[in-house]
């Protein structure tokens, strides 16, 4: 009875550490077909990267084309108000975000809560820099 109890132990120890909880390469994932917690929390986490990096981009072209408005107009105030509204964004988009996250707090899907939040807020920030182009006529 013990050596048997014994034998199942360690087999069931060998199958926790051979056997992957998810894909051993979670580039591997196709995010169009996730089903799994772990590749939608994954799958989120991506798309947000791809937002961020979007905002990225449109915030050096934003920032060049506000510089070029202030130099055209002799001021360097709209520069610094869009630097300023940036970072009260960035604390905006960081906090609801969090709260978001805390209605699945210490859950499995808080990750997908917090970062589909990000994706989605990051994007409409981009479309929001991107109109400054049309407000000051570029």
């Amino acid at each position: 009875m013990v050596k048997s109890l014994a034998v199942a132990m360690l087999c069931g120890c060998v199958l926790l550490v051979d056997g992957p909880a998810v894909s051993e390469d979670a580039t591997d994932v196709d995010c169009s077909k996730a089903e799994t917690q772990m590749d939608m929390n994954f799958c989120a986490a991506k798309d947000y990267e791809t937002a961020d990096r979007a905002l990225n981009a449109q915030w050096l072209l934003t920032k060049a084309m506000m510089d070029r408005v202030d130099t055209e107009r002799g001021q360097k105030d709209g520069a610094k108000k869009l630097v300023t509204s940036q970072r009260a964004w960035l604390a905006y988009r960081d906090a609801q975000c969090e709260l978001d996250g805390h209605a699945m707090d210490g859950g499995s899907a808080q990750p997908l809560l917090v970062s589909s939040c990000l994706a989605d807020l990051t994007r409409k920030r981009t479309d929001e820099l991107k109109s400054l182009d049309e407000v000051f006529g570029n």
